[in-house]
């Protein structure tokens, strides 16, 4: 192979094309190889998942079935206290295995919470910013929404605790009206498995796979 110095242009030129193409052919293959692992990556977890997901709505279901069951036999016993509203938990004889239903609810405000803020706002701008910015901001954060536009139930609790500060009509008001815009939903039950651990204590069997 002649020694560059010693190549005319146009072969300098023809030398410079084939290692274009050469790296280009290199670039296509680690691409194809690339996209190739991607691909088997993407597809096998997210199939796994579909199966997994499958998987525990079944045991869901079936668990619903046989606690809505037990339920059902607990009430017959007058084992359920009134307040649980059909939440429960049960443990096996050797008192080692739990299983626990959690009624998992989503709070609400309608149309009368918007009155209501306004009000809260309008009193907290005109009567309390200037004269105890700390205390307005504190309470204006109570009344921030979430990104679904909604009000916080833990803020508003908040700003409950707060009820008997302020005698201002408007204040007093927009309280009212949020505690009568309120409503909690039932978004349905949720279950808890535990187990109890060699020191005696409960542990949970995780079945949430961002918590494992």
């Amino acid at each position: 192979m002649k020694d560059i110095k010693d190549m005319t242009t146009q072969e300098l030129e023809q030398m410079l094309k084939e290692r274009k193409k050469a790296e280009q052919a290199d670039l296509a293959k680690k691409k194809k190889e690339y996209e190739s692992k991607r691909d088997y990556t993407v597809n096998s977890c997210v199939e796994a998942a579909i199966n997994l997901n499958k998987v525990i709505q079944e045991f869901k279901n079936q668990v619903h079935q046989l606690m809505d069951e037990q339920a059902t036999l607990i009430s017959e016993y007058g084992m359920i206290r009134s307040t649980s509203k059909g939440g429960f938990t049960i443990s096996n004889s050797d008192n080692t295995m739990q299983l626990k239903r959690r009624r998992d609810t989503e709070p609400a405000w309608d149309e009368r919470s918007t009155k209501a803020v306004d009000l809260i706002k309008d009193f907290l701008g005109d009567a309390i910013k200037k004269r105890d910015t700390k205390m307005y901001e504190i309470l204006m954060s109570f009344l921030q929404r979430n990104e679904k536009g909604e009000l916080e139930y833990s803020r508003v609790m908040d700003l409950y605790s707060h009820e008997d500060k302020f005698d201002d009509p408007r204040w007093k008001e927009g309280l009212r009206l949020i505690k009568e815009s309120f409503s909690n939903h039932l978004r349905g039950y949720g279950y808890e498995f535990k187990i109890k651990d060699k020191d005696g204590k409960w542990t949970n069997v995780l079945l949430n796979f961002s918590s494992l």
